[in-house]
């Protein structure tokens, strides 16, 4: 049965600024469901009424149980803004859910600013890791923050402070469009408040003092930005590596001996909705890709220890695979051509002649494009400098379920 999901947006003023239609939806669901916020606005009815629980699948099951009745979710502002209604899309695909949404933190706080929509980017910490929002920022970048509670913001003052972003412009707007509306601003550095209304939204005008790290932008960080043992691609490599990988919105990399996870951690600062795994069989390793992971703002990145091929079995379907190493390990490049979408990308890069030899064999094989990268640098040699090379990597890029002698797309 279709059409009995309705998602309504609810602002600070409550149901009184709903539209007419949205008030009788309201009026007639058999299932009202919200947080205790929403509901204590909706004047007690015939309604039954759930409360979100956590985890967030038990209201799923909630909802599922309630199919063929009047469902009504309350929801705060825009549903599709970092809010409910993806997940309730994804859980109920056949449901021909009906959504009206109300202004979103967002709007509200770029009305209040003056800002436009195409110069702010929006994020959201409710929920996420505090780190995340490192990877937006850059000089002269506008973020609206989607607060998880009232502490908030002191959180993100004390982070832009310790990576050189202090003179940065904070400005908290709470319980926008409500009675007990409020707004501070400061900078970063000076920031004073321990804690503000939980139901806030962050604006932050980024600007650095003096020479800052960089966390997006162009691929190619500088090497010194990742921990590392010595297992890394390097600048040079890595940004013909993720050229060649060309990451594309929600699509999954694997990483696969990901040393210290420098592909996969650019991977995802160049897409924001991209997702990836990195594989790595040594436990140190491991921890410290989480470590690279964090420090630079995608603490999304998944981090599977084990050795490959094994380690891949249960891992979804990747639409991208790097592989930076073990490519003389039986069955790794099989595997992972084997497990890669239709359409996806496989770049694979070599260092010794055993890999090489690999390498080669599958160009012919899948009429592959195979590079081979030779870089130096200057070095201080006495007085002067010279060149100093780097070893040379051998590159090979598939793209998957091409009709041999065609080319949809270079890699």
């Amino acid at each position: 049965m279709s059409g009995w999901l309705t998602v309504i947006g609810i602002g600070e003023e409550g149901p009184d600024a709903l539209a007419p239609a949205a008030r009788a939806l309201i009026e007639q669901a058999e299932v009202l469901i919200g947080g205790a916020r929403h509901l204590a606005m909706i004047p007690d009815g015939h309604a039954r009424r759930m409360t979100w629980r956590s985890p967030l699948a038990d209201t799923m099951d909630d909802i599922r149980a309630a199919q063929g009745r009047r469902v009504v979710v309350l929801a705060t502002g825009d549903p599709f803004c970092f809010g409910i209604g993806t997940t309730l899309r994804r859980a109920f695909p056949e449901a021909g859910m009906l959504t009206i949404p109300a202004p979103s933190a967002f709007t509200l706080a770029r009305a209040r600013l003056g800002w436009s929509a195409e110069e702010v980017v929006g994020v959201t910490l409710h929920g996420r890791a505090l780190e995340t929002i490192r990877a937006h920022l850059a000089p002269g970048q506008r973020l609206l923050v989607l607060s998880h509670d009232g502490a908030t913001p002191a959180q993100v003052a004390a982070q832009l402070t310790a990576v050189g972003y202090g003179a940065s412009r904070l400005t908290v707007l709470a319980h926008m469009g409500g009675s007990d509306e409020a707004r501070v601003s400061a900078r970063a550095d000076g920031w004073s408040e321990a804690r503000v209304a939980d139901l806030n939204t962050i604006a932050v005008e980024c600007r650095a003092e003096g020479r800052v790290k960089r966390f997006r932008g162009a691929p190619g960080l500088p090497d010194r930005a990742f921990e590392n043992d010595g297992q890394l691609t390097k600048r040079e490599i890595r940004v013909q590596t993720l050229s060649a990988l060309d990451p594309r919105p929600h699509a999954l990399l694997w990483d696969v001996g990901a040393g210290a996870g420098s592909v996969a951690i650019e991977w995802l600062l160049s897409e924001r909705t991209a997702n990836a795994i990195a594989v790595e069989r040594d436990g140190e390793r491991c921890a410290r890709i989480a470590r690279n992971a964090a420090a630079l703002g995608v603490p999304r990145l998944q981090v599977q220890q084990g050795a490959a091929p094994e380690a891949l079995e249960r891992l979804p379907v990747p639409d991208a695979v790097f592989v930076g190493g073990g490519l003389a390990l039986p069955g790794l490049i099989e595997t992972c051509w084997a497990r890669l979408a239709a359409g996806g990308v496989l770049v694979a890069n070599a260092v010794t002649l055993a890999g090489e030899a690999v390498l080669a064999e599958w160009a012919v094989r899948h009429e592959g494009t195979l590079t081979r990268l030779a870089v130096s640098r200057a070095r201080p040699v006495g007085s002067h400098l010279a060149w100093r090379p780097l070893m040379p990597v051998t590159q090979l890029a598939l793209i998957k379920g091409e009709a041999r002698g065609t080319r949809a797309r270079e890699p």
